[in-house]
C-alpha cells in the first residue's frame, strides 16, 4: 500500500485549484483508508476549506468518487493506448498491456478501487465509462473518451488476432480477459494471491491465463467445420 505523500500545498486554492486539490485528496483517502474511510469533511479539513466549499464542485461525496473513478478510468486507457502503440509485434504490444494494467492497479489503489466501487442509481456518473452515456459536466473537457481503455483491448485482441475468433464475438473475448486482469489485480491488492516456490508471479499468471481464454475460444470456433 501507497504512503500519504508531502502535505498539499494549500496557497493554490484561491486560484481555481480547489476542485483538484479535492479530487486528490479522496483519492488519497481511498488509497489508505478504504471507498468507506472518509467523508466530506475530512477532505475539506485536508485541504483546509469549510465543507461548504466542496458543494461548488460536487453534489455529494458519491459525485467527488464518481470523479476520481472517471480520472482512473482516463489514466488507465492513456497507459494502455501507450503499449498498444509502442514498438513490437501485436503479441508483444498486447502483453505489454497486461503488465500496464497490473502495474496501474498497484501503482495507483486510490483511482482502482474507485473504478470498481458501486455506483448509486441515481449518481450523476455511473458505471464503467463503456457502459455510460453521454458526458456529465464533470467530464466534459476529458482526454480520454469513455470506453476508451475497453476500446483499446478490443483492438488489441484484433490486432493480435487478425483472423477473429469464428463465431465468438471479440467483445466477449475482451471482457474475458479484462475479468481476468481484474481478479488477479484484485486478489494481488488483497494480498490473496498465492504466492511460492513454483507458483508464477502475477504478470505470467496473466499472460498463461490470457492466452488459455484466447486459445480456447479459437478451438470453439474451429469446432464445427461449417462454421
Amino acid at each position: 500500500m501507497r504512503h500519504w505523500r508531502a502535505p498539499f500545498d494549500r496557497q493554490g486554492y484561491h486560484h481555481g485549484n480547489l476542485k483538484e486539490a479535492l479530487i486528490e485528496a479522496a483519492q488519497r483517502f481511498i488509497a489508505e483508508r478504504g471507498l468507506g474511510g472518509f467523508t466530506l469533511a475530512d477532505a475539506a479539513k485536508l485541504v483546509g476549506v469549510t465543507p461548504a466549499a466542496l458543494y461548488r464542485h460536487f453534489r455529494g461525496r458519491d459525485a467527488l468518487v464518481a470523479e476520481v473513478a472517471f480520472r482512473g478510468f482516463n489514466q488507465l486507457a492513456e497507459r494502455l493506448g501507450r503499449a498498444l502503440t509502442s514498438a513490437g509485434t501485436p503479441l508483444e504490444r498486447f502483453t505489454r498491456m497486461g503488465e500496464a494494467y497490473l502495474a496501474f492497479a498497484e501503482q495507483e489503489p486510490g483511482f482502482y478501487a474507485a473504478m470498481f466501487s458501486p455506483r448509486p442509481a441515481e449518481a450523476e456518473t455511473c458505471g464503467p465509462p463503456w457502459a455510460r452515456g453521454p458526458k456529465s459536466k464533470a467530464e466534459e473537457g476529458s482526454e480520454a473518451p469513455p470506453g476508451a481503455a475497453f476500446g483499446f483491448l478490443v483492438k488489441a485482441l484484433s490486432e493480435t488476432f487478425p483472423d477473429g475468433f469464428k463465431d465468438v464475438d471479440v467483445r466477449f473475448i475482451a471482457i474475458e480477459v479484462w475479468a481476468l486482469s481484474h481478479g488477479i489485480a484484485t486478489l494481488d491488492a488483497a494480498g490473496q494471491l498465492p504466492k511460492g516456490p513454483g507458483l508464477p508471479d502475477k504478470y505470467e499468471l496473466l499472460r498463461a491465463g490470457v492466452l488459455a481464454l484466447v486459445h480456447g475460444a479459437l478451438q470453439r470456433g474451429q469446432a464445427d467445420p461449417e462454421k
